[in-house]
């Protein structure tokens, strides 16, 4: 039987990365879903491990084959996505899958997998915390920090097509709640 999935989707600073790789690091069996994306990369990202990096067109070449179980052109020619080929890779080792994706990503594979999939919407405590969270990174220009906190409202107004809205006012206790709910739905056949 192939396993199941849990999704974590946020608007970007909202904490959700940090929360997928302390659950990565508790006994849960969970492995992650390396996404597709034709975004530059990042110091230190590698191909393979944080994402497989792909040029537009070997993005475009993927989706005219669905070979991806989700995608979204997130900004033009800034493309995020799910192969297929990544989701049967985790199930054939015997393990859950987790993934870290945009909310309308987020959205598409619940809608995609049903039953099997716990979709938890990260929602950070105002979007004053989610800017000083942006600016605090050194990953974000001044132009990428606005591009996303405009984006910020529309992605929390969908935070109703989720399973579950885990409040991030405080990192460990958002990672202790979430992770008695990840493992309850993990163990329930």
């Amino acid at each position: 039987m192939a396993g199941k999935l849990v999704i974590f989707s946020a608007p970007s600073g909202a904490g959700k990365t940090t929360i997928v790789k302390e659950l990565l690091k508790r006994e849960l069996s969970l492995e992650f879903s390396i996404s597709a994306t034709t975004r530059e990369r990042r110091p230190n990202e590698q191909f393979g491990k944080d994402y497989y990096f792909l040029s537009v067109e070997d993005f475009k070449n993927k989706i005219e084959k669905n070979e991806f179980v989700e995608w979204e052109e997130v900004y033009t020619d800034n493309f995020y996505g799910t192969l297929e080929e990544e989701i049967e890779r985790i199930w054939l080792q015997g393990k859950h899958v987790i993934f870290d994706v945009d909310v309308d990503g987020g959205i598409n594979l619940k809608k995609t997998f049903g039953d099997r999939a716990l979709a938890v919407f990260v929602k950070p405590p105002s979007l004053e915390a989610l800017r000083e969270r942006l600016t605090g990174r050194d990953t974000e220009t001044k132009e990428s920090v606005e591009r996303r906190m405009a984006k910020a409202p529309q992605e929390l107004e969908k935070s109703k097509d989720f399973d579950y809205v885990l409040l991030n006012d405080n990192l460990e206790r958002a990672i202790v709640h979430i992770e008695e709910k990840v493992r309850t739905f993990l163990t329930q056949s």
